[in-house]
């Protein structure tokens, strides 16, 4: 069994900075100024985006913008890697491409 305590995820600093509100597939998550939308989305619902070919969960892979796994869409359809990408205010994101919604 888990150790719930251990699972759930913490900022390892936290130096403060303007809290910031962003919305994945209409959820809201909290972030912080200079942080990158992967850390928030992360802190928040444990993974990044659903698995596209299985039934897993998928939370970023290198986290320096190598491998395609954090890849999430804006609402108008731009892409962005979640994991190089810093957090801006009212960001809106999908994490499936808006013409497969």
């Amino acid at each position: 069994m888990l150790d719930k305590a251990r699972t759930c995820p913490e900022r390892l600093a936290d130096a403060g900075g303007a809290t910031i509100r962003i919305t994945v597939d209409d959820q809201s998550y909290t972030a912080r100024q200079g942080e990158t939308v992967l850390t928030a989305i992360r802190m928040g619902a444990g993974h990044a985006r659903n698995f596209e070919f299985l039934s897993e969960r998928r939370g970023g892979f290198c986290l320096m913008g190598a491998c395609q796994d954090c890849w999430l869409w804006r609402k108008d359809g731009r892409r962005l890697r979640s994991c190089t990408s810093r957090v801006e205010p009212g960001m809106d994101l999908l994490t499936t491409a808006p013409e497969a919604v």
